[in-house]
């Protein structure tokens, strides 16, 4: 696997394959240097289509690429047609991709014990609060205590300055997600994400749940980010069945 790619590591089975994109390996200039995978943020369409040819030599098919609309929904990869808004998919069948798209948001991929069933989750502050893996999980049919998740790259907790608003959101779900938010000045709030992710998994009894060191706005050389930069492309994390 080329060195711009990062492959999960976590307790999945050996016939779940798993990948996500660096902004490493692509053609994309400018503020889309260079693996930029994403169609709608402006970058020219010629090396999104490049990049995503690129991309297409490490998965067995295309990948069921979403609108992602910051929800809560989830779809069948196997029968949801390109451009679905979503921000979930799940897939049974070998050689159906589910993937995510993000620079800053949480991408999280789970996977069952038995190598059964695998699904893709675009989780940022909004879909999180939504229910995203809420609506995953409950769309895999699978007890929590069968699945095992993988949390990829997204917004560091010491770099993800949220307001007020977001930590109530959170509180009202689950006074626990007060763990996940240091106050700072003027009102404002360090949030992390990944605590929270977790917390939501838990509750649902995935207690299987691997993750890197990973902070994309800390990392400019390795991850596209919205929160720094405005203006940038966005990475990839999918999985399938062999």
């Amino acid at each position: 696997m080329p060195a711009e790619l990062i492959v999960p590591d976590w307790p999945a089975p050996a016939n779940v394959r798993a990948l996500a994109t660096t902004r490493q390996g692509g053609v994309g200039a400018g503020p889309y240097a260079s693996l930029n995978l994403a169609d709608h943020v402006g970058d020219d369409p010629a090396a999104v289509a490049e990049n995503r040819r690129r991309l297409r030599r490490h998965l067995p098919a295309e990948p069921v690429w979403l609108t992602q609309v910051h929800g809560a929904r989830c779809v069948d990869a196997a029968t949801a047609a390109p451009g679905t808004a979503a921000d979930a998919a799940f897939a049974r069948s070998p050689g159906v991709v589910c993937a995510v798209l993000a620079a800053d948001c949480l991408p999280l991929l789970l996977c069952d014990t038995a190598g059964t069933t695998v699904a893709a989750a675009h989780a940022g502050w909004r879909g999180l609060a939504a229910g995203v893996i809420e609506s995953t999980v409950a769309a895999l049919h699978l007890p929590g205590e069968r699945l095992v998740a993988w949390l990829g790259p997204a917004i560091g907790a010491d770099r993800f300055e949220v307001g007020a608003e977001v930590r109530e959101a959170f509180l009202a779900h689950d006074p626990q997600a007060a763990r996940a938010f240091v106050a700072r000045p003027e009102g404002k709030w360090l949030c992390d994400i990944y605590l929270l992710a977790r917390q939501r998994l838990a509750d649902l009894g995935v207690c299987r749940i691997a993750s890197a060191d990973f902070c994309t706005v800390r990392d400019a050389q390795q991850f596209f980010s919205y929160r720094r930069d405005g203006a940038t492309g966005r990475m990839a994390s999918l999985i399938w069945l062999d």
